[in-house]
């Protein structure tokens, strides 16, 4: 629709012809990472967040037209429309306009305005509120029989009729939505006698602030004491100058008819309007703050998804413990589990000579590059006690988050993979594989686990698992996968491929081997010419016959490839080991209809570095050696940290103890920052001043001086 593109094109600022074209490329079953990277030439260079928009915009847009196609049936089923109505509806996109139009039309349940209409007091609601009747009580008599018991019970139902009228009332909604907006407030209060089991709500047992002032956290963590039951929580604008706005608009002159209106206005905005509206503020600043909490959400992920991978090496994984031990596993360089067992180089145990003789005969049995250690209990002493231990080549010793692990280690996925063992093997292989590529384990985890974000089982679930499943999606294709390792987890986020054809993929290779070729996944059950052209550009395979099966270029450019390789007289494995054959190629001449420079100067970015990964290269940490407990803190000392989580007031930093720090965002630097991610990321390693320490609350206020 037409009509939809130019709504999406003001709220996005992306043209309608592009706007056009990537619905069209959309409803073609082309994915968002396939469109961004493969079609360029198309949407005009629009990236997956863009694209990611015009896709949630569209389908907003759809759902409204479908409500406006429900309340043109409902309101023609009860022979109310008109013309004019109907105009309005087709022109009206707003969904709460919408909702106002219908609210008159809407099949109630039994109010006490309808109970009054069956009484047959409509026509007296109607003389009370034309305001023209001088003895209003002796027309009321009129209507005294049946169930009306009397004149004050005859104007009573009549008032409850104006107050329903005057509540349903564009302009008196709009008066009484505008003062919301402008001024409302939001309190809470504790409820009495939960003041102890509510001891982390604290802050908000005596709360107000502007409700537009009130960020994001503040109002998630208010909401969450409420669902509790430990919070009683308001929304309240100048009730005064609410109904005073409302009389004047709806109360004419000072007669006997208007004080009666005068009090069906105030009973209107005290039982039905402002609760209707503060039902909306409330609802429209949930969802506002939902957004916001998603977004951070979003943000920290694709950070810890696209963190720096070990690369393929065999690891040793370390899930440390006390009284338990370590577990210990041997992970080969295709992440394969070859051995596990535990040791106990802690107390109460303090079996140390033989942990380091059961750790040095791993190291040299299974050839172990390095040493991934979770961040758990007892994690600083097993990484100190590891770091002790000499070896005959250098092994580092990396601390792993462990976060989420647990999920991992009893789900169906890891059960799965490693039927026989238990989960606490189970667990201490993903703190392994988390170190050699973190997004390919990472994948496995349901990402609300993972431990990033804020409040992430307050907000909208549904958009929550929308946004995160995506972010998911894009950084999986962003790094792309090789074929003939991948999980058919990890296959799964595959533009293109879903659960079946990932399955189908895995089960292909068991039973034929390595992929030798992209061409060759033509072979896999159940993949047809859409599926393929979707995923085959995302999916590497190593020491490929033909190099470009290796690189992201996309089988329906080899072509473009070859007839360079051609023009210059060389094959393709030359062409991409040689800097000066590829300067001798003139962009220009490989334009085509449909291949445009955009396509090509991808093609010759992927030639310069096949296949290259977009994350950066790992980097080495230690904690302060001193510092173990909070004890260990005082105000001024400086310490090295990791961000382990980003919220939209600050960010939460690892410096090897229990607790983590928060550097609040006014000091993460001494310029003002509205977002924490402009200055920090997921995972980096910074440099920190202890301003305070709230042993008592287990709170670490902090500053940061340096960035390495």
């Amino acid at each position: 629709m037409e009509l939809f593109h130019k709504f999406i094109s003001q709220a996005t600022g992306i043209s309608e012809r592009q706007i056009a074209r990537t619905l069209e490329l959309l409803n073609d079953g082309a994915t968002i990472p396939f469109i961004s990277r493969y079609r360029k030439e198309v949407t005009g260079g629009l990236d997956e967040v863009q694209i990611e928009e015009i896709k949630n915009q569209h389908e907003k847009l759809s759902e409204t037209a479908k409500r406006k196609e429900t309340i043109v049936k409902t309101i023609n089923e009860q022979g109310k429309m008109t013309a004019e109505l109907q105009k309005r509806i087709d022109e009206t996109w707003d969904n709460t306009v919408l909702e106002d139009i219908y609210l008159p039309y809407k099949p109630k349940r039994k109010t006490r305005a309808e109970a009054a209409r069956q009484k047959g007091l409509e026509p007296l609601a109607t003389l009370l509120f034309l305001q023209r009747e001088a003895e209003p009580e002796r027309r009321a008599s009129a209507y005294v029989k049946g169930d009306v018991k009397d004149v004050e019970d005859a104007i009573k139902g009549a008032q409850d009729i104006i107050a329903e009228q005057v509540s349903e009332d564009e302009q008196a909604r709009n008066i009484v939505r505008f003062a919301f907006g402008r001024q409302a407030m939001i309190s809470s209060k504790v409820v009495k006698g939960k003041e102890e089991e509510a001891a982390k709500y604290r802050d908000y047992f005596d709360f107000s602030e502007p409700l537009k002032r009130c960020s994001s956290h503040r109002l998630l963590a208010i909401r969450r004491g409420e669902a509790e039951g430990l919070l009683k929580v308001t929304i309240s604008p100048d009730d005064s100058e609410c109904t005073e706005k409302l009389e004047r608009k709806f109360v004419r002159g000072n007669g006997a008819c208007s004080r009666y209106v005068a009090e069906a206005v105030q009973d209107a905005y005290k039982r039905l309007l402002k609760p209707s509206i503060e039902t909306e503020a409330a609802s429209g600043s949930k969802e506002k703050a939902d957004e916001e909490a998603i977004k951070v959400f979003v943000q920290n992920l694709r950070q810890l998804l696209l963190a720096p991978p070990l690369g393929q090496k065999s690891v040793m994984g370390v899930d440390p413990g006390f009284r338990t031990g370590c577990k210990v596993v041997c992970l080969d360089e295709q992440g394969d589990l070859k051995h596990n067992e535990n040791i106990y180089p802690h107390p109460p145990v303090c079996k140390v000579a033989e942990a380091i003789a059961k750790i040095q005969n791993m190291v040299e049995t299974y050839h172990i590059d390095a040493i991934a250690v979770g961040n758990g209990t007892a994690s600083r002493e097993t990484e100190e006690f590891l770091k002790k231990i000499t070896f005959r080549r250098p092994i580092q010793v990396f601390v792993v988050s462990e976060q989420g692990a647990s999920i991992y280690s009893a789900s169906k996925i890891a059960r799965d993979e490693f039927p026989e063992y238990d989960v606490t093997v189970r667990g201490a292989v993903s703190i392994g594989r988390r170190l050699v590529d973190p997004l390919a384990e990472l994948v496995k985890i349901d990402p609300k686990s993972i431990g990033v974000g804020q409040y992430q089982h307050d907000v909208d679930q549904t958009k929550l698992k929308k946004s995160l499943d995506q972010t998911v999606e894009n950084s999986v294709n962003l790094v792309g996968v090789n074929l003939n390792t991948a999980s058919s987890h990890l296959l799964t986020y595959i533009s293109g491929l879903g659960p079946q054809l990932a399955q189908n993929i895995t089960n292909y290779r068991t039973e034929n081997g390595a992929f030798s070729s992209r061409k060759e996944l033509m072979k896999v059950p159940r993949m047809g010419a859409k599926a393929f052209e979707q995923c085959a550009g995302f999916l590497r395979i190593p020491q490929a016959k033909n190099p470009l099966d290796n690189t992201a270029v996309h089988p329906e450019s080899y072509g473009i490839v070859e007839q360079m390789a051609k023009d210059l007289g060389c094959k393709i494995d030359e062409l991409i080991a040689d800097k000066e054959l590829r300067q001798k190629i003139k962009l220009e001449k490989y334009l085509t209809p449909t291949v445009g420079m955009p396509t090509l100067k991808d093609i010759m970015q992927e030639l310069e570095k096949p296949g290259r990964d977009p994350r950066g290269p790992i980097k080495f940490f230690e904690f302060d050696k001193n510092v173990r407990t909070i004890d260990d803190l005082h105000e001024g000392m400086e310490l090295p940290g990791i961000v382990g989580n980003i919220t939209n007031f600050g960010a939460f930093v690892d410096i090897g103890i229990k607790e983590n720090g928060l550097i609040h965002l006014s000091q993460l630097a001494d310029r003002y920052i509205s977002d924490p991610n402009e200055v920090v990321a997921i995972h980096q390693h910074v440099q920190v001043r202890v301003l305070d320490v709230d042993k008592d609350r287990k709170r670490i206020a902090l500053k940061l001086v340096g960035v390495d």
